[in-house]
This record gives C-alpha cells, sequence and structure tokens, in this order.
C-alpha cells in the first residue's frame, strides 16, 4: 500500500491443536497483510478460524507453522515475557463481554493496563482516556451503574489508556443493541479517522462489518475472500460520545 509497511502480515501461516490422538487444522495456510490506519472486519461461521486467527494477531498464541510479523517484527522469534509486552503496549484489546471489574470504578478499570505496566501519572491518563470516549462524567462509576454501551466505551477507554497503534475487537457490539453498537462504530470510525488508529474487528453481523473499509472472509482455516469496501457505512456519533 503506496510503500507503506504493514502493521500486520501473515505469510503461510498455520495453526494445529493436539486433542488427545487428533489433530485439528484451525488456520490453513493464511496470507495477508494490513496496513496503518486501515480498518479491517473479520468474517465467518463459526468454527472458521476467526478466533484462533485473532488470538495469533493478538500475540495470545503462536503459529504451528508460517510467519506473523507485527510492525515488522517476527513474532515467532520472541520469548513470552516480549509477547507480553507487545500485548500491552502495542495492541488494545476489545472483547464482546467487556471484561471489567465490577468492584472497580470505570477510572479504576481504565487505570489497570497503566498499574500492569508501572506507568506514571496513572489516574490522569485513565480519565484523559474515559474524556476521549465521552464518559468523563461516568468516571466514578461502577459497571453495574453503565449501560452495556457505556461500559463498552470504558473497556475502549481501557484499549487505549496505553495509546497503542492497533485495535482488536472481538465481536464488540455483540452483546450491545442497535443503537449502542452504533456508538461503538462511530468511535471505532472516529479513532480511525482522525488518529489514524489502525482497527481489526472479528463480527458475524454484515451491518457491522460494512463501516469497515475492508472485509477478510475467513472459512474452514482459509481465507476465502479479501475485499475492500467501496464506500463504507459511516455511524452517526451521538455529541456527549466524541472524541
Amino acid at each position: 500500500m503506496d510503500g507503506q509497511a504493514a502493521v500486520i502480515e501473515l505469510r503461510q501461516v498455520r495453526k494445529v491443536y493436539q486433542t488427545g490422538a487428533i489433530e485439528v487444522e484451525a488456520l490453513r495456510g493464511v496470507s495477508f497483510a494490513i496496513f496503518p490506519a486501515e480498518m479491517v472486519a473479520v468474517m465467518g461461521p463459526s468454527g472458521s478460524g476467526k478466533s484462533t486467527l485473532m488470538n495469533l494477531m493478538g500475540c495470545l498464541d503462536r503459529p504451528t507453522s508460517g510467519s506473523y510479523r507485527l510492525a515488522g517484527e517476527e513474532t515467532g522469534q520472541m520469548n513470552d515475557d516480549r509477547l507480553a509486552e507487545i500485548r500491552n503496549r502495542r495492541i488494545g484489546f476489545v472483547f464482546q463481554s467487556y471484561n471489567l471489574l465490577a468492584r472497580m470504578t470505570a477510572v479504576e478499570n481504565v487505570e489497570l493496563p497503566l498499574v500492569y505496566a508501572g506507568a506514571p501519572r496513572r489516574r490522569e491518563r485513565a480519565l484523559t482516556s474515559l474524556e476521549r470516549v465521552g464518559l468523563g462524567p461516568r468516571a466514578r462509576h461502577r459497571p453495574f451503574e453503565l449501560s452495556g454501551g457505556e461500559q463498552q466505551r470504558v473497556a475502549i477507554a481501557r484499549a487505549l489508556v496505553m495509546e497503542p497503534s492497533l485495535i482488536l475487537a472481538d465481536e464488540p457490539t455483540g452483546n450491545l443493541d442497535t443503537r449502542s453498537s452504533e456508538e461503538i462504530m462511530a468511535l471505532l470510525q472516529e479513532l480511525n479517522e482522525r488518529e489514524g488508529m489502525t482497527v481489526v474487528l472479528v463480527t458475524h453481523e454484515a451491518d457491522i462489518a460494512a463501516h469497515m473499509g475492508r472485509i477478510l472472509r475467513i472459512r474452514d482455516g482459509l481465507l476465502e475472500r479479501d475485499e475492500v469496501v467501496s464506500n463504507p457505512r459511516h455511524a452517526a456519533l451521538r455529541p456527549e460520545g466524541k472524541l
């Protein structure tokens, strides 16, 4: 893409799981590249390998064979400590179930990656991250006091607090109603358009994938189709959710 180095580059990646005497080949030689500031959806039926692919891209697992380069670095040669450092500093994860700690306030949840990293100015940075997603006034609320959409925005703020270059979102709208889903997609689009964030999102919903600029379709552990979305849908962001 115009001489840019890829953020994510997979070459003939295979992933095989051993279940007793049975080998299950979850990925069967997948190759593609994702470039800075792209918005990419990964789609496929249940069991297609898309969750395995997300785990590999997030350095949560390693390929059985093939090459995975993240920002030009070969991850297969990294030890566990180096992979953990990359997960914490370069990648922001957003999950379907939010993964917020119930006993903690929104700002305390957002602070967690900073705590693990031993970073300074944790409270200040966490509050700034919540402001970015329009939740500054809700910083002292606990998850049960927030709507589903607000909880997911807290999760996005937590993903952003370490200033990653890549957001990996696994079904981030799966538990949300239509209006809240639009708010989350609007936030991701704003991050992409205004800040150049690279966003990779796993979804089974065609209307969510339509917000992305590109769709990778996975089936039976193979990349079935890599298609460009010519006119991505632009989600409407309510004023209080502006970055």
